[in-house]
């Protein structure tokens, strides 16, 4: 009797461990069922730009950079950099002797050749038309049988000369003026901001915000003597290639980043110049910072970003959503908690977001992470992204 109880005990703990056994496996079957986890996004209409970053300088809107292009000693400095000044000011005294006798002398030699070209105008002048009229008295007396056609012919040769001869003269003479023209305008470069007695005058009120002499010390012709900054408005100068320069106009809005200042604002185009620099080949560009921006100081650098290629309402969607297969490219949307493959085609591409122009519709539920493990048809649970 005892030996029937015990084995039907044991038959009633094997069927109830049987029974946990298979209640543990369950969950591992629905885990499975349950698919692959995404994170997923809802598709909706934006706006997307291209966007090309280039790098610029704060500068002042009125400066002025003083040069001497001449090696020369410095005499005396009567301001220190970051001092504010007055149109007018002596900012310091160069020994320059011999170029200001130098600047005497270009002057005297280029209005000599002025005065030359035009006394020996006048003397020409004067041949031509008495040539002229010789031309004009022969043809009058041949007119009446008292000059023949030979006298004609020989007036009107001896008028052609006359006028070659004062051309030829006169081109002469306008070279002269030329040289002399140019080698006054080269010393005029040198002694742009300096008077007769070697004194550097600034040509604006504002602030010094450098000077590179010293007393007793020498100028660098390949460096300003100094630079003053009126700092009232400042602007943004850069520049850009020839691709990007047919985007641009005066009145676009570019993003600017002036981490020296930790400022990031707005700007606002200006101007775009429609010729290159000679020795770049690159387009300036220059921009109006906001009067409430504070803190910025000339030579500072700034980080712009050119908005262009603006699409309005349309499809933008993270651009590592979009995978390449051998076939193009294509996404994955979650459809009743199945994946589906969806061929697309590209547009403009912007930060980090790629435009989409076929392929997808607003309101669809996009895979932006865990799309490289799914393939057509795959079960997927959507566990982040804001759906």
């Amino acid at each position: 009797m005892k030996k029937r109880l015990t084995a039907a005990v044991l038959a009633a703990m094997m069927a109830v461990s049987l029974a946990a056994c298979g209640a543990k496996e369950e969950p591992q079957q629905e885990s499975t069922d349950a698919g692959v986890a995404v994170q997923a996004i809802e598709i909706a209409a934006d706006t997307i730009y291209t966007e090309n970053k280039v790098t610029g300088k704060v500068s002042a809107e009125n400066d002025a950079t003083i040069m001497v292009a001449a090696t020369a000693k410095c005499t005396d400095v009567y301001f220190n950099a970051g001092d504010q000044v007055e149109a007018g000011d002596v900012i310091c005294t160069l020994d320059l002797g011999s170029t200001l006798s130098s600047y005497s002398a270009a002057r005297i030699s280029y209005d000599s050749a002025l005065q030359s070209y035009q006394d020996q105008k006048a003397i020409l002048d004067k041949q031509v038309k008495l040539a002229e009229d010789n031309v004009a008295n022969t043809k009058a007396l041949f007119d009446i049988g008292a000059a023949s056609q030979l006298e004609i012919d020989n007036a009107e040769l001896s008028y052609e000369s006359a006028v070659a001869g004062r051309n030829a003269t006169l081109a002469q003479l306008e070279a002269g003026i030329q040289n002399a023209k140019s080698g006054l305008e080269q010393l005029d470069l040198v002694l742009d901001d300096v008077d007769g007695r070697g004194n550097v005058i600034a040509p604006m009120s504002g602030t010094l915000v450098n000077l590179n002499v010293t007393k007793d010390g020498y100028t660098s012709s390949s460096m300003p003597v100094a630079v003053i900054s009126g700092a009232d408005q400042m602007k943004i100068v850069t520049s850009v290639s020839e691709a990007l320069v047919p985007s641009l106009m005066s009145g676009d809005e570019a993003d600017v980043s002036v981490s020296a200042a930790g400022q990031s604002f707005t700007a606002t185009i200006r101007s775009v110049d429609r010729a290159a620099n000679y020795q770049t080949q690159l387009y300036t560009v220059t921009l109006a910072i906001p009067a409430d921006v504070t803190g910025l100081l000339a030579g500072m650098f700034a980080d712009v970003t050119f908005h262009t290629d603006v699409s309005e309402n349309t499809i933008a969607i993270p651009s590592e959503a979009i995978l390449t297969g051998t076939d193009g490219q294509y996404v994955f949307v979650v459809e009743d908690g199945v994946a589906r493959r969806a061929d697309v085609t590209t547009g403009l591409t912007g930060s980090g977001v790629t435009e989409v122009l076929s392929g997808l519709r607003v309101g669809q539920k996009l895979v932006t992470v865990g799309q490289a493990y799914l393939a057509d048809g795959s079960a997927v649970r959507v566990v982040g992204g804001g759906n």
